[in-house]
């Protein structure tokens, strides 16, 4: 079976077209995110922003193997907003992303239908503007080796193409090493047979 080691997302905000509907104006936004925490102040940032408006509906996806998700109504009858914006998050398949619709309102009721195709429009929108981009999915080991064998490490690290996220350079070298999802098993492999050098995977 081919493993999955790859996921789409986006690395900068992005504010969509302006959707319109009976008087009321839609707004949405795409932020990425790395955990739940980074949500609230981004919302918290869009009602200052927006302090006329009158909800900040949103939903947020985080993780690749595990997913982790919530949608918010913000006021809106139940399920005609979070659901819709998250349903786009979902079509675009990214992950790590928060979308938030800002609305005004115009005055006019526009119903539980009018509300899901509008927030659904406006998430649409912001989702169709932005870069999405594809990230590999890694595994991360930290591994650590006398001063004396740096070379040989060095020659490994090229020859597979790795990248090192961190170093500490004492008597005693260490490395942390993100490897992708379909080698990781073979690097792991390689360097628990390396004599002198003690490997172990980290929490990603």
């Amino acid at each position: 079976m081919k493993v999955k080691d790859t996921y789409k997302t986006i690395e900068k905000p992005f504010k969509g077209e302006l959707f319109k509907d009976r008087g009321s104006k839609f707004y949405g936004y795409a932020y990425p995110i790395q955990s739940e925490e980074d949500v609230k102040p981004l919302v918290e940032q869009l009602k200052k922003e927006h302090y006329n408006a009158r909800h900040w509906c949103y939903a947020w996806q985080l993780g690749t193997s595990k997913i982790r998700y919530r949608a918010n109504d913000d006021g809106e009858p139940s399920n005609s907003a979070g659901p819709p914006i998250y349903g786009q998050i979902q079509a675009f398949d990214v992950t790590n992303v928060l979308v938030v619709v800002v609305r005004y309102f115009g005055g006019t009721k526009l119903g539980v239908g009018g509300l899901m195709n509008a927030n659904k429009t406006a998430s649409k929108s912001v989702l169709e503007i932005a870069d999405i981009i594809e990230k590999t999915i890694d595994r991360v080991f930290h591994i650590s080796f006398e001063y004396k064998d740096m070379n040989k490490v060095m020659r490994i690290i090229k020859e597979q193409n790795l990248t090192i996220s961190h170093q500490k350079l004492e008597l005693k070298c260490e490395y942390t090493l993100p490897v992708r999802m379909k080698d990781a098993d073979k690097i792991y492999e390689i360097f628990d047979n390396f004599y002198g050098v003690e490997i172990k995977e980290l929490e990603s």
